[in-house]
């Protein structure tokens, strides 16, 4: 397949790219400058591959550029794990809006479409619960800054002209190299982790390896459409998460960081680790989808094996 992919520089984009030229894919990435990206696909072997690109600007004057691509995965959005400024929400906001309505504008313009738009979205869809139990059938529930964000970006996504459109709802990505992983396992290299809060608020977490996975099986099967989990099969507590991660790093998991603390270091920004959602990959699993790292243990043993 020729896969345009934006927002290819982040965390999970690298990983994905990675993986599209393993399979043999053909990808065009999209991004602010028209200067070739360089990825290491074999970094043991010191292996890089160029990768054309070509910018939003130049898409602007002449969408032929990515005539012929079969796909587009969109990822493209500013950091949410930052302090959430007045300034920041906007940044947040606006740069998820702004590119998928690039993406929508090219498509919209190109002679021939691609088939399916993989676009980023996020499990904050469906609200904060520490009971409830949400999958892709749970209705949207818009009730503070990052659920406002993502329903406004779906319906961007809505917009795109493709002929089939996935809204990947992105959990807890975890990897070795990017992420939320690294400043989370901080306090226990530090000899001082320990639960957040309650410690009962869920972790819907996914690895990187079947994160990347789960977007080559969107765009390979017409089965996935709509609203789509991009979790694994078994979330946990945040005081689970802990004593595992604690175990795989060989560190003790005893010192609870009290809720006003979190509050007052990382204001808004807290919500995201004091409040959680069970979130569970229905749609993946009912059309076949395999995990590599369904249990939590496995996957932080793999990740801290290569960290």
């Amino acid at each position: 397949m020729k896969i345009a992919v934006s927002g290819g520089t982040g965390f999970i984009g690298g990983h994905l790219i990675r993986h599209l030229l393993e399979r043999g894919d053909d990808i065009v990435v999209v991004s602010r400058s028209d200067k070739p990206v360089s990825i290491h696909t074999n970094k043991t072997a010191g292996q890089i591959t160029e990768l054309r690109s070509v910018s939003w600007q130049q898409l602007e004057q002449d969408p032929s550029l990515l005539e012929g691509i079969d796909g587009w995965v969109n990822l493209s959005g500013e950091s949410i794990n930052r302090r959430w400024t007045e300034q920041a929400k906007k940044e947040i906001l606006e740069s998820r809006l702004r590119t998928t309505g690039q993406v929508a504008d090219v498509i919209g313009r190109l002679k021939h479409k691609p088939k399916v738009v993989v676009n980023g979205s996020g499990m904050s869809i469906y609200g904060t619960s520490e009971k409830d139990e949400y999958d892709e059938s749970s209705p949207a529930r818009t009730i503070d800054f990052l659920s406002s964000v993502v329903d406004r970006w779906e319906k961007a996504a809505d917009r795109i002209p493709a002929e089939r459109i996935v809204k990947l709802r992105v959990g807890l990505v975890l990897g070795a190299d990017g992420g939320a992983l690294t400043p989370m396992m901080l306090p226990y290299k530090l000899f001082a982790g320990g639960r957040v809060g309650s410690g009962k608020q869920w972790l819907s977490w996914i690895h990187v390896e079947d994160m990347v996975r789960l977007i080559a099986f969107c765009l390979d099967n017409d089965n996935m459409e709509g609203g789509v989990n991009g979790t694994g099969p078994n979330p946990v507590t945040n005081d689970q998460f802990g004593r595992v991660l604690g175990r795989s790093l060989g560190r003790p998991h005893y010192f609870p960081v009290p809720s006003f603390m979190f509050k007052l270091l990382f204001g808004e920004l807290s919500v995201l680790l004091l409040e959680g959602q069970k979130v569970l990959p229905a749609k993946a699993l009912h059309h076949g989808f395999r995990f590599l790292y369904p249990d939590l243990e496995l996957a932080l043993r793999n990740i801290v094996a290569r960290g």
